[in-house]
């Protein structure tokens, strides 16, 4: 394992942790208000609250820029599956999420998104001993009534571990009710 890397990439993980605020939903309004850049900066910056979703299943973007997101989780026995590696599932979060936002980070203010479809290949076993993972997301097009993006998972050495493609349906956010 490349060790300054992933010392680099620990400590970077260290710093938004430290930025962002307690797990929660932002409000739709919150989302309506903000293009998907601004929304992800306002949550690395800690103005809005990071979804549970990371803590749930201890992965967390990074970086983010428009068209780009990479999130970073390190495996544990509680991502295991019955047969003694991390869950297909874990991996196909991870990258759904790297997509599915490096997709939003181009959407304007009003306008949200939904995968409807995501196609993994898993080219190699993920163990708790492979250490940080990033998920590296990149939008291939976005359109106004679709996007696409592609994503690799891979370790601080550069293996490739997962890789995946989305398709996600673009939209009008609908506006609170009441």
């Amino acid at each position: 394992m490349n060790q300054d890397l992933t010392e680099q990439w620990n400590a970077q993980l260290a710093a938004v942790r430290a930025r962002v605020a307690t797990p929660g939903l932002p409000s739709l309004e919150d989302l309506r208000a903000r293009s998907g850049a601004e929304f992800f900066r306002a949550l690395g910056n800690g103005e809005l609250p990071m979804p549970h979703i990371g803590e749930t299943l201890e992965f967390w973007p990074v970086e983010w820029e428009v068209g780009r997101m990479v999130f970073q989780g390190t495996p544990h026995i509680g991502h295991y599956n019955p047969i003694g590696s991390v869950h297909g599932g874990w991996i196909a979060a991870i990258l759904d999420s790297a997509v599915g936002c490096a997709v939003h980070s181009t959407l304007p203010a009003g306008t949200g998104y939904t995968t409807v479809e995501l196609k993994l290949n898993y080219v190699r076993a993920v163990t708790m001993q492979t250490g940080p993972l990033r998920a590296e997301g990149k939008v291939i097009h976005a359109g106004k009534q679709l996007a696409t993006a592609e994503g690799r998972l891979h370790d601080a050495r550069g293996k490739l571990y997962a890789h995946a493609s989305t398709t996600c349906m673009v939209f009008p956010m609908p506006r609170a009710k009441g």
